[in-house]
C-alpha cells in the first residue's frame, strides 16, 4: 500500500499508474492533509467471451437442406 499527497500524484501520476499496471502496488491511497480520501486501483479486466462457435451442438442441420438450394434457384428463375 502506498499513500501520496495530492501534489505528488498530481506531479507523478504516469509512475503511479505504472506501479499498478506493474503489480508493485496493489492500491495507492491519495491524501489531503495526511488522511487518505480517495484510492486508485487497475479496473479489472472484462472475460473475452468466445464467439465463434457458440451455438455448437444446439443445432441439427437438416437433411433436406441443400435440396432447399434448388427450389429458392426454381422461385427466382436463375441458377445459383
Amino acid at each position: 500500500m502506498t499513500q501520496v499527497n495530492m501534489l505528488e500524484a498530481k506531479t507523478d501520476l504516469s509512475k503511479l499508474v505504472r506501479m499498478l499496471e506493474t503489480k508493485q502496488e496493489e492500491v495507492i491511497y491519495l491524501a489531503r492533509n495526511g488522511t487518505a480520501i480517495a484510492q486508485m486501483t487497475l479496473i479489472p479486466e472484462k472475460p473475452v467471451h468466445k464467439r465463434i462457435g457458440i451455438a455448437e451442438g444446439k443445432f441439427k442441420v437438416p437433411d433436406e437442406f441443400d435440396r432447399w438450394d434448388k427450389e429458392v434457384e426454381e422461385m427466382f428463375g436463375g441458377e445459383i
